[in-house]
């Protein structure tokens, strides 16, 4: 009898943490676009004795996505998605941003639908930036409702519109969060659930490349404002997946849970001030 299969896209810090959290028991389809660290998280993982299986995928392509799926479900029945594979503004322009966080993620709930096995259930790794802007309705509601392949071409996301790394990255995240909550009708008619974690300021090496970056000092300020007063980890946001991919979360579908220190709660109460937001 085929075990079950447990997908995490994305070989970082949060997907090394989930994997090795959840990844017992199961086959573990570990994916990622850059092949060495792909296959230095396999081999250590299964050198600790996971059962653990490296594809490469690149999840603004939708061919490759679905030859994720395919791969995935050859192997038994896919109980778990978890996608934590994204691009931060330090990292990346606009228009790779947009690629990978915005359609990447699109295209994988597109994909995963169709593979995901009764009593299944995903997670997409949003982010807290995706509470920080004020998106109209109209905004709100293409994000949400647009053909994954044409999402590029809304005209708020034009090239000549949209040229701020940072704004293209809150923006993508937004509408992260907003097509989980549009996808769980359509993973629910097959016995699913997908939500989606919006993690703060993470201790990754992408957080720790923000903390760096030209955004570190208003971060700082974020994480000084907040209630914790601290950098989250990648165990932190392992927690909040391991909850909702788990049985016991059998009521909880098309949301988002903030994991962020309280970061979004300083905002909203007025004990921090972010110019524009």
């Amino acid at each position: 009898m085929s075990k079950p299969v447990l997908v995490v896209i994305g070989a970082g810090g949060m997907g090394a943490a989930i994997a090795r959290r959840l990844g017992f028991g199961k086959t573990l389809v570990l994916a990622d676009f850059a092949e060495a660290p792909l296959q230095r998280l396999t081999e250590s993982m299964r050198g600790d004795g996971y059962d653990a299986i490296a594809q490469t995928v690149n999840v603004s392509d939708r061919e490759s996505v679905a030859a994720l799926a395919e791969v995935a479900a050859g192997l038994g029945p896919v109980t778990g998605v978890a996608h934590t594979a994204g691009l931060s503004p330090e990292q990346a322009p606009v228009a790779a941003i947009l690629a990978v966080d915005l359609v990447g993620v699109a295209i994988v709930l597109d994909e995963f639908q169709h593979v995901i096995a009764e009593g299944g259930a995903g997670v997409v790794i949003s982010s807290m930036g995706g509470h920080m802007g004020n998106y109209p309705v109209e905004v709100q509601q293409a994000l949400a409702a647009t053909p994954t392949d044409e999402l590029l071409n809304l005209p708020f996301l034009a090239a000549d519109v949209l040229t701020n790394a940072g704004a293209a990255y809150s923006i993508a995240k937004r509408a992260n969060q907003l097509r989980v909550t549009a996808a769980a009708a359509t993973w629910g008619e097959r016995g699913a659930r997908i939500n989606s974690i919006s993690p703060g300021i993470i201790s990754t090496p992408m957080g720790q490349l923000e903390l760096a970056g030209a955004g570190g000092a208003g971060m700082r300020a974020m994480l000084e404002a907040s209630a914790t007063k601290r950098l989250g980890t990648p165990e932190d946001i392992a927690n909040a997946t391991e909850f909702l991919l788990d049985p016991r979360s059998s009521f909880i579908t098309g949301t988002d849970i903030l994991v962020d220190g309280g970061v979004i709660s300083a905002l909203r109460s007025g004990l921090l001030t972010i110019p524009g937001v």
